[in-house]
């Protein structure tokens, strides 16, 4: 029994105390004024009952009525029923004013204040009990009583109701008595009667209707979030201005929380003065008044529920995990059934007549029930994974996680999880473990209902009515007695409530009245007898075990059953010791393990073998046993996989081998790296599982007795295995029974069972944690066996747990990195466990004392044999490992370190593994060798199954970017090995595992070496240096130099050094340039820029003989050599003869200036400069440029004589000063002024070389311009204007166009023209850049000088101010004779002088930054570290966000804009960034795409010395060559420029002499260092290396080549590697490539591997591996007959050479022949060039051209030809297939001029239909109806039998077609109306087709009975 009401208490506003200018409320009376024992008076009450402040306010309030909840110190709830009234009563404001001083009162607002004021008052109940109608009805009496003035005394109902007692639940059957018990009738002596009906079932919330008024509030979704939310320990905060509502809504979603019980915060109604409550860091549930919905916004992590809007508001930051799937569905759709029954039925043509939701009573309990079928299925089962540990003195119960979850397969799901990890679940566990106990309707449903909710789950109307069943129940408890609802209470009357003058006060009761009523009540109470409840407690059910459930949803493999039969053979076969069989079969065992079922067999089949806890094995069983137990357990989660590791605990100690005399090696010792063993939560279910068993095998003993004299029925019952929760609850019944004695003995028999499992644990543990080699610790020190604790996996019911935190807290959490001893670290892990289960397992201290004083002697004990055993296993003889394979050294290469024993392992490509077909090559075994140049792997793959294939992976040491430690499992192997992850840029990927007989030192001086290697001191120490000089690792820089011509070059440079610098820069100490150190200072002090100029340079500088005496004119002829005077020469740029006189009238001249170095360090020593500048100008100039690059020529358009300049960016301070219109006067002139002035003067002099200009006799006046431009332009110039303006708008970035939209890329034929009646499309409006492919991102203005320049190349001038048409010889005047591509961040803040000749365009250039960083995302795209899964990490995407295709959109793009404007006859200087970097990029290029020249051979080699090497880009600094510039990062923009070249060269196959390998070839050496070709940063550089001119080849070794040109050179006579056989030019042909991003493709440089013998570019090893594989064949095959096939692999062949192209075999097989013959083979070349000189005169003898003919070279039109190239593309390593010959068109082929250009053919190849022209002319044909007889080029096509038409013989496209497969006849034909006139009659014909008839006419009869027969012969041929 309980009381209803604990305390009555009325609170009061508080008028003397006002805290702050708020309102206080305080407690008037209080009854009883002594606090109960059992029910402390909760504090605060008086805030509770005002939550939003105590206030007066000017009007009567209705009385109000809510129930707070209060939650006590000892986490009692108490429930405040608050009953609110206002009473009147005199302002005291006004009284205060009158009190106070007039100044106060001036002071006080103007506002006027009411005489009467109303001031709350409050009843409250307090009580334990959640009754809410009785205290509303109970308050509600008293106040009628008050204001009615009844005759009842207020203290005697207030009396009355404090002494009210009633049942807490009543009865479950309902006999008379018990009835009274559930039936509490009470009054309160005012005449009222109310019925209070107290719940069957106490567990059971009572909800009233709270549940369906949350649903109705906030609908299904946002309570299933909140109900997530809550489970999950998020906090909560409902907002409703109404009180009642806050608290209903807390109710609801508490109740739908059952079985689960919210052990947080619950404050249903928080006062607005305790909102800081809202912060704390704990979970709540809270509910707060919406008048503070302000101060709510700032929280960040709270779920907000406003229940008066009906939203829920979840912030970012808060990750709400929901029901797995398909719970939530399910449930959802049952909350709808019941919430929104209509819904089934909306669609129904005719619906039920009646159908309408439950009343709302029905509907909560309805919600309630699908809430509770849903725990149902959430917890079925959880009772056979409650471990019991204890039974007595009183049952202590864990809950197995692991166990729970792996077996309902749910251990991915988050939800379930939290849940499991949360107080709600741990209270669950210690409230309804107990197997003996009271049970409910839970229980029920969760074991005996369990098969009906699997059979029912799927179909939603048994689901209903399941829900309706348990809501039957709910509502039965709720209300017992629904039909007795009798409540008989007045209400004041509406008059008294009405008036309020005159009211009086509520009066202050009498205190002792109110005592004595409850002093009588508690004496009757201590007389009358103790009401003795019989406590129904009962066997809890356990339901059916999990396994049963779960079969249906676990995973089950495709072949599981042939998968288990090959680990059992297999198994078997080890114990039967036939070991060959057993390893053919390891591998698909390995495999299979991945499957848990297989897993599972392995275990059983293990423990079949084991007799007495022992089996020994020998060393070979024992080596298959441990492999097949790691990879059991290495897939296993730190969950443990619900039970394979504790299955396989037992195993490890079981299997053994003996090592020597008394010396066994466990299993256990080579399974110790995984995780598993480190996780305390494990270690914790593994005891508890094993305690249960000892228990249960305790008592199974006692009981066997009694159960013999059981009846016949029981005996039946324990037929099925007992559960160890039954067999407690059993005990638990009898434990009253007993005797003391006998209890005292089962209590002690317990703790000696838990005292020896805990001994035997700590052994165990030991053999697990300790490693056989003491000194190789590596599990404990990565997981840092600290912090384990802290997340058990298990909850306890024992009140002993509460010490569980001392004995933690002596242990720090953390491991000290330092005194990580293993001995001391394990002996802690096992105290800390031993602390841990002892506690919670009831241990008494003094067996926990013997426990810590035991384990340091079992660890020490463990350390001795192991250290023994260790010794002993080191004698063994070695497993059998594959034998190293030697890898095959180039000439000159050296080991540095021998092989080390490793695994390479697949990296993120899948080709290798054998996922995408093929064998499984990776992982393989082998080693890894260091020499001077590459870093090689080479061994066997590990599946034994793959056959003898060697695989070979290397790369140079020089292009390695990135090396890392990682740590590798290998699935075959027993340990996590420490392994190096290689990446290179040459797109090669090492992760290496060293095997465990590698020691740790040697990786890391194999480490150290590599990174010695790798950034060597100086670039002398690279490979190309140190090549062939044996001993040496690293050469000094200081060692004699042997080249006697360099000598005297170096010495005559140190002396003009040191005499320039005296003379030129006299402030200046003399420096020497012997040494290195001080090489660099002087370098550094020639950077500056403030050199003041003390002396005019002498004129005599000017040539080249003054200077140099005789002994040096040899080196300088060199100097002429290099400095690509050829080049100069053949473009016409000036020549350099003996006597070195000039004819004044060229335009340029080469200077030699810079011939030593001193006026750029970086560009080569002889420069093309304008004639009539003199050298002492350059001196000036070049301090304008940023590192002295001042603007040169570096190549001239031969036919418009344009020219292309280079130089680098203007420094910051010379760009304005450039700009400036020269007309500005300064009052003195300064140097600044004069060198910009100069600086004009240079570009004029440029400007006035060209011959368009010079026409003009330089006068720059408007007839002038115009008649120049009218001279020269030719009518393909006027062709191509529009298109300038559109390459133009697109590098600047033009709104207008979006990329890839063109069918034809950036050159479509129809030019953009914006319409000049547009005034905004003046350049302003171009701003926006073309999204992430656009071109290059121009921002801000089209150019920072002249807004009009974008109109002005697009061919058209801003428009006239009058609006009058243009003039068109005014619009070609302004095209300017120079453009400056310049950097669009320099060029700020400058003007532009309208008559200035040049133009600026600015552009935005790609940062080297964004190069490198592109570079990687691009290795990392292509060469993934590791396979991954996720959608957006896959390759395309990644490939994307690299960004590389963009960044060569970009390059490509502004080059073929210069080749526009060059070929239109400006001239062009590119004057970006230092010069060095994107300026070479486009400079080579340009020149590429203009010049066919250096499209060969020679001219491409002739581009790579000339832009790249004399011009000073930067190799070893970009490359990253030496320690010095290893941290500036490779940065590949060789690379870059390769790849666009690769780019251009797809497109145009046939114009280059060179094939993609050779690109390929290039690409690779030029980072690998082999060659030193592409090291130094400069032509300075190489001189002072003595490199630049060494003789052509060193005498000593002839193999090793210096220079890679030469080493292409001695290969391309060898063999046709390079060589493209498509090459056929065309004169003079100008490539204008596609530039877009979607035109580009991938380099599958990037892409390709070949594992056979690693990077196929260095082709020594290639000729060295074929022999090899010539011999072994041989030998091989000696007896048995050859096969001719063989099977190619990718990523492991080379496929070009495994499927040569024809030609290539054909020039091999005819080497073979002449050898066989005995003729000395002519080289291949020779062959070649005779071919194709007898194929070239054989087409021209030939007249009529056919198809078949001209197979090999088809010249009959020349776009065939080209067209036909395009299909034959090159495949791989540049020897495949090419047909298109060199050929000069033959008599037939149409006329030059109309010939469309090749970029046009190209892109036209897309239908085949022009090669099958069979027949084709002009003929007349007559239209359909009325319609007129039209010429048409009809092409007869046999081979498709079709007559096509096309409006003109050059149009591309089929205007339509007749099927000659439908043709009837052929006829002569007679004129109709409307033929043409003049042709005679028999020149017509008819063709009859079976769909329409067709009236045709030719030029002439005969050209008539032609056709007639054409189409005859095509039909007989059909």
């Amino acid at each position: 029994m309980a009381r209803l009401a604990d305390y009555f208490v009325v609170v009061g506003y508080d008028l003397d105390n006002r805290v702050e200018g708020e309102g206080q409320g305080r407690i008037l009376q209080r009854f009883p004024e002594k606090e109960w024992e059992d029910s402390p008076f909760p504090q605060g009450v008086e805030l509770f009952c005002q939550p939003s402040g105590w206030q007066l306010v000017p009007e009567r309030q209705p009385a109000s009525f809510f129930v707070a909840v209060l939650t006590d110190i000892n986490s009692e709830r108490h429930y405040c029923a608050c009953f609110t009234f206002w009473e009147g009563l005199d302002n005291p404001q006004l009284k205060k004013t009158e009190a106070g001083d007039a100044d106060e009162a001036d002071e006080e607002p103007a506002v006027v204040q009411p005489a009467k004021v109303f001031a709350p008052k409050s009843l409250v109940v307090v009580s334990q009990l959640d009754y809410t109608e009785a205290f509303r009805n109970c308050l509600g009496l008293i106040y009628t009583v008050h204001v009615d003035s009844l005759s009842t005394p207020l203290e005697t109902v207030i009396g009355n109701l404090l002494t009210c007692v009633i049942p807490i639940a009543g009865g479950s059957q309902p006999g008379p008595e018990e009835r009274e018990d559930s039936l509490r009738t009470i009054t309160l002596g005012a005449g009222d009667r109310q019925v209070i009906q107290t719940p069957i079932n106490e567990s059971l919330p009572v909800s009233g209707s709270s549940v369906a008024l949350l649903f109705r509030q906030l609908g299904i979704v946002n309570v299933l979030y909140l109900f997530c939310a809550a489970l999950t320990e998020h906090k909560i905060l409902f907002l409703s201005s109404s009180y009642q509502r806050l608290t209903d809504a807390c109710r609801g979603l508490l109740a739908i929380m059952f079985p689960l019980k919210y052990s947080f915060t619950y404050v249903p109604i928080l006062p607005g003065k305790l909102l800081e409550v809202l912060s704390t860091p704990t979970p709540f549930i809270i509910g707060v008044n919406s008048f503070f919905r302000s101060e709510t916004q700032e929280l960040l992590d709270v779920i907000i529920a406003d229940l008066d809007g009906g939203t829920v508001t979840i912030p970012e930051c808060v990750h709400i995990s929901l029901l797995p799937e398909p719970l939530l569905q399910q449930t959802q759709t049952a909350l709808s059934m019941v919430l929104d029954p209509e819904l089934e039925f909306a669609d129904q043509a005719f619906p039920p007549q009646s159908i309408q939701s439950s009343a709302l009573k029905i509907q909560d309990k309805e919600i309630r029930a699908v809430f509770l079928w849903l725990f149902a299925r959430l917890f079925q089962g959880y009772r056979w994974c409650l471990h019991i540990i204890r039974i007595h003195p009183e049952p202590v119960i864990r809950f197995h996680k692991a166990a729970f979850l792996g077996q309902r397969s749910l251990t991915e799901d988050d939800f379930l999880m939290k849940v499991l990890d949360g107080m709600a679940f741990a209270g669950f566990v210690s409230e309804r473990g107990p197997p003996y106990r009271a049970t409910d309707l839970f229980d029920d449903l969760v074991a005996n209902q369990v098969e009906r909710i699997r059979q029912e789950e799927t179909c939603p109307h048994k689901v209903m009515n399941h829900v309706k069943e348990l809501a039957e129940q709910l509502f039965k408890n709720e209300n017992p007695y629904p039909a007795v609802a009798m409540h008989k209470v007045q209400r004041p009357s509406e008059n008294s409530q009405n008036t309020c003058q005159g009211q009086t006060a509520f009066p202050v009761l009498d205190e002792v009245a109110v005592q004595l009523f409850i002093d009588h009540a508690v004496a009757k109470l201590k007389n009358a007898p103790p009401v003795v409840k019989a406590e129904l407690k009962s066997l809890v059910p356990s339901g059916p075990p999990l396994g049963d459930i779960v079969d249906r949803n676990g995973i089950v493999m495709a072949n599981s059953a042939r998968r288990l039969e090959v680990v059992r053979n297999c198994i078997t076969y080890i114990f039967d010791n036939k070991m060959l069989e057993a390893k053919k079969l390891m591998p698909a065992v390995l495999r299979a393990l991945k499957g848990r079922t297989a897993r599972i067999c392995l275990t059983q089949e293990l423990n079949q073998h084991v007799l007495q806890n022992r089996a020994v094995l020998d060393d070979q069983q024992f080596d298959y046993i441990v492999r097949m137990l790691n990879c059991t357990l290495q897939d296993c989660s730190h969950m443990d996989e619900h039970g394979i590791a504790a299955a396989l605990l037992p195993l490890v100690t079981a299997f053994c081998r003996k090592l020597g005399a008394g010396i066994t090696q466990f299993a256990y010792s080579c399974v110790q790296e995984h995780m598993v063993w480190t996780n305390m939560q494990f270690w914790e279910a593994m005891f508890y599982s094993d305690v249960q068993n000892h228990i249960k095998a305790l008592y199974m003993e006692t009981d066997d007795g009694a159960l013999q004299n059981n009846s016949q029925d029981q005996q039946a019952e324990s037929n099925r295995e007992i559960s160890a929760l039954d067999l407690a609850a059993e005990q638990n019944r009898l434990w009253p029974t007993l005797s003391k004695e006998m209890q005292m003995e089962r209590v002690q028999k317990e703790e000696s069972t838990v005292f020896s499992q805990a001994i035997h644990y700590a052994n165990r543990m030991s053999y697990l944690l300790l490693p056989l080699d003491t000194s190789k610790n590596r599990l404990l020190r990565s997981t840092g066996l600290g912090d384990v604790e802290s997340v058990s996996n298990s909850y306890v019911t024992n009140s002993i747990a509460g010490s569980m935190a001392e004995s933690y807290d002596t242990e720090s959490g953390f491991e000290d990195a330092e005194s990580s001893d293993v001995a001391n670290s394990v002996v802690r892990f096992i105290n800390r466990f031993v602390d841990k289960v002892c506690n919670e397992s009831g241990v008494t201290n003094e067996h926990l004392k013997a426990l810590h004083a035991m384990i340091p002697d079992i660890v020490q004990m463990h350390i001795e044999t192991l250290d023994a055993v260790h010794r002993e296993s080191k004698r063994l003889p070695p497993i059998q490992k594959p034998k190293l394979l030697r890898p095959t050294l180039l000439p000159g290469e050296e080991l540095v370190m021998d092989g080390m024993r490793v695994h390479l392992v697949h990296d993120g490509r899948e080709e290798a593994t054998g996922l995408m077909g093929g064998p499984p090559l990776l992982p393989a075994e082998g080693a890894i060798f260091l020499t001077t140049y590459r870093l090689i792997f080479k061994g066997t793959p590990s599946d034994a199954l793959v056959g003898e294939q060697i695989v070979t992976r290397s790369f140079p040491v020089a292009s390695l970017t990135k090396e890392k430690r990682i740590s590798v499992t290998l699935s075959m192997d027993q340990f996590v090995q420490e392994g190096l992850q290689l990446r290179s840029c040459t797109f090669q990927l090492m992760k290496i595992a060293f095997d465990e007989e590698v020691a740790s030192d040697l990786a890391e001086s194999f480490r150290k070496h590599l990174h010695k290697l790798r950034f060597p001191q100086h670039v002398q120490g690279t490979f190309a240096f140190t090549v062939g000089q044996s001993g040496k690792l690293v050469l000094e820089p200081k060692t004699k130099d042997k080249n006697q011509s360099l000598k005297t070059l170096s010495k005559n440079l140190v002396k003009n050094a040191k005499r320039t610098i005296s003379r030129q820069y006299v402030s200046r100490k003399k420096e020497s340039l012997t040494t290195w150190e001080n090489r660099s200072s002087l370098q550094s002090e020639l950077d500056e820029d403030e050199i003041s100029v003390s002396e005019e340079v002498d004129q005599s500088t000017l040539t080249l003989s003054s200077t140099i005496r005789s002994s040096d004119r040899q080196t300088m002829s060199n100097v002429v050599e290099r400095a690509c005077c050829r080049d100069y020469q053949r473009l016409g740029l000036g020549t350099l003869s003996s006597s070195l006189t000039r004819s004044k009238n060229e335009p340029f001249r080469i200077s030699t200036a810079n011939r030593m170095y001193t006026v750029c360090r970086s560009y080569p020593g002889l420069l093309i400069i304008p004639q009539n500048i003199p050298d002492s100008t350059i001196h000036r100039i070049c301090r304008c440029y940023r590192q002295n690059r001042f603007p040169v020529v570096c190549w001239r358009h031969s036919r418009t004589k344009s020219v292309l300049l280079r130089s680098a960016g203007l420094h910051a301070k010379g760009v304005v000063s450039f700009f400036k219109s020269p007309n500005t006067q300064t009052a003195v002139p300064s140097q600044a002024d004069s060198t910009s002035l100069e600086q004009e003067k240079y570009l004029q002099a440029i400007i006035s070389s060209m011959p368009s200009y010079s026409e003009t006799t330089g006068r720059n006046t408007l007839s002038g311009f115009t008649s120049t431009h009218m001279n020269t332009s030719d009518s393909s110039d006027k062709l191509r204007q529009p298109k300038i303006g559109d390459l133009m708008k697109q590098v600047l970035g033009n709104k207008e166009d979006v990329p890839g939209t063109f069918s034809r890329g950036a050159f479509s034929q129809k030019g953009k023209v914006i319409s000049l009646s547009q005034p905004k499309a003046s350049g302003k409006a171009r701003s926006s850049s073309g999204g992430k492919f656009g071109s290059i991102r121009g921002s801000s203005r089209l150019s920072a000088f002249n807004p009009d320049i974008g109109t002005r190349l697009a061919g058209k001038e801003s428009p006239q101010p009058n609006g009058g048409p243009n003039d068109p010889l005014f619009l070609r005047q302004q095209k300017a004779y120079l453009y400056i591509i310049g950097d669009k961040a320099q060029l700020k803040g400058g003007k532009q002088d309208s008559f200035q000749q040049w133009e600026v365009i600015p552009i935005e250039v790609c940062d080297v930054r964004q190069v490198k960083n592109s570079f990687k995302k691009l290795m990392k795209a292509c060469v993934p570290s590791s396979p991954t899964s996720e959608p957006n990490k896959g390759f395309l995407r990644l490939l994307e966000e690299s960004e590389w295709m963009t960044l060569l959109h970009r390059v490509l793009q502004v080059s073929v804009l210069v080749v526009e404007l060059l070929d239109t006859g400006s001239s062009v200087m590119v004057s970006l960034e230092d010069g060095w970097d994107v300026t070479t990029q486009v400079v080579s290029l340009v020149q590429l795409l203009s010049d066919p020249y250096y499209r060969t051979f020679d001219g491409f080699r002739l581009l790579v010395e000339k832009e790249w090497l004399s011009f000073g880009h930067r190799f070893s600094h970009r490359g990253a060559q030496t320690l010095a510039s290893q941290s500036s990062g490779f940065t590949p923009v060789f690379l870059q420029f390769l790849d666009c070249v690769h780019q251009i060269h797809l497109q145009f196959p046939m114009e280059f002499e060179f094939s993609q390998y050779y690109l390929k070839f290039l690409a690779y050496h030029y980072m690998s260092n082999r060659f030193r070709t592409f090291l130094l940063d400069s032509d300075y550089d190489r001189i002072e290396l003595g490199v630049l001119y060494e003789e052509k080849s060193d005498r000593k070794n002839p193999q090793v080549c210096k220079s890679v040109w030469d080493y292409i050179d001695r290969l391309y006579k060898k063999a046709p590697v390079f060589y493209n056989y498509m090459f056929s030019p065309e004169d003079d042909e100008v490539l204008r490539p596609y530039t877009f991003v979607s035109n580009l493709k991938v380099w599958d440089f990037y892409l390709e591997e070949t594992l056979s013998e690693g990077p196929p570019y260095d082709w020594e090893l290639r000729s060295r591996h074929e022999r090899l594989a010539e011999e072994t064949a041989e030998k091989a095959d000696a007896g048995a007959p050859k096969s001719q096939r063989r099977i190619v692999w990718p990523c492991y062949d080379d496929l070009s050479r495994a499927m040569p192209d024809a030609i290539t075999k054909l020039l091999q097989d005819l080497q073979s022949l002449e050898a066989e013959l005995g003729q000395t083979s002519e080289k291949w070349k020779d062959t070649w060039d005779k071919i194709k000189t007898t194929q070239r005169t054989e087409t021209k003898l030939e007249s009529k051209p056919s198809f078949s003919s001209s197979l090999l070279m088809s010249s009959n039109l020349s776009h065939q030809r080209r067209s036909q190239g395009v299909c034959l593309q090159d495949s791989g390593v540049g020897s495949s297939i090419k047909l298109g010959l060199d050929c000069e068109a033959s008599a037939t082929s149409t006329p030059v001029s109309g010939r469309p250009s090749t970029s046009t053919l190209y892109s036209q190849f897309q239908s085949t239909e022009s090669e099958n022209r069979s027949f084709e002319g002009i003929l007349y044909k007559r239209g359909a109806l009325l319609k007129p007889w039209r010429p048409r080029w009809f092409v007869l096509d046999k081979t498709k039998h079709q007559l096509r038409y096309y409006d003109s013989r050059q149009d591309k496209e089929c205007k339509g077609m007749i099927d000659l497969g439908g043709v009837e006849s052929v006829t002569v034909g007679t004129p109709t109306m409307g033929a043409p006139k003049n042709v005679e009659e028999k020149a017509f014909f008819d063709v009859k087709t079976d769909k329409r008839m067709y009236n045709f006419c030719a030029q002439d009869s005969s050209n008539a009975q032609l056709w007639m027969d054409s189409i005859q012969s095509c039909l007989s041929d059909a």
